[in-house]
């Protein structure tokens, strides 16, 4: 029985500590019973406290990523930790709220996009310190440009994979500041197709994402409908 022991504790070693948290399994799901579970410990601190448990980001441009939910709020009184998946337990998701004036819901943001999005703003960034202007491609809309990826060194367009939908890849622009965006157009077109809907030319069309995916379009710009189809609201 002795023999035994290194062998056990080499294969614990092996399976927990060398590697991050962030890469088992159970992190990089989107469970619904954590998020229910966390919607479940807003309401109850809501009504505890006639306030909600988040940082709120007052510069982020982006209404869907303004609300964190602050774990430290919720823990140990309303949640024992964490959800697994969270960021704060070593997962690659950050919980947000949406809609939080009139029926405050928790949404998550998919953590490794955000980080190949950072890449790309970095290179983007180093290049217009180098040359003092972006590296402009081709204008896809009013404050939306596609950047020229041969300039920036990379092989193709960058992309990256969309939470709403598992065979979408979703190209990265840049706006007028310099900022990289997210086109979630496919993912809208999808859903305009799949969900019904009332929306008009003009509304943003987002929320149609939010409502039917336990995601939020991080990230992204408004967009509307046109004929059917998403398109970039000309700022």
């Amino acid at each position: 029985m002795k023999r035994l022991l290194p062998i056990t504790f080499l294969l614990l070693l092996l399976t927990g500590c060398l590697y991050p948290d962030e890469k088992k399994v159970e992190n990089q799901i989107p469970y619904e019973d954590q998020i229910l579970s966390v919607q479940h410990a807003i309401v109850q601190f809501r009504l505890d406290n006639q306030a909600l448990p988040v940082h709120y980001k007052e510069t982020e441009p982006n209404s869907f990523q303004r609300y964190l939910v602050d774990f430290q709020k919720l823990v140990p009184r309303y949640l024992q930790q964490p959800p697994g998946n969270s960021f704060e337990s070593g997962g690659v998701y950050q919980y947000v709220l949406v809609d939080v004036e009139e029926n405050p819901q928790v949404k998550l943001i998919d953590l490794t996009m955000t980080r190949a999005i950072q890449e790309f703003q970095r290179t983007v960034n180093d290049y217009r310190r180098k040359h003092r202007f972006a590296p402009v491609q081709e204008v896809i809309a009013n404050g939306v440009f596609l950047v020229d990826h041969e300039k920036i060194r990379l092989k193709e367009p960058p992309t990256v994979k969309s939470p709403f939908h598992p065979d979408h890849r979703l190209p990265l622009y840049i706006d007028g500041a310099g900022q990289v965006i997210v086109d979630y157009t496919i993912d809208l077109n999808y859903a305009l197709s799949k969900f019904e809907h009332n929306f008009k030319p003009g509304d943003d069309i987002r929320g149609l994402l939010v409502e039917h995916f336990p995601f939020v379009p991080a990230y992204s710009v408004p967009y509307t409908i046109f004929e059917g189809n998403a398109i970039f609201i000309e700022s």
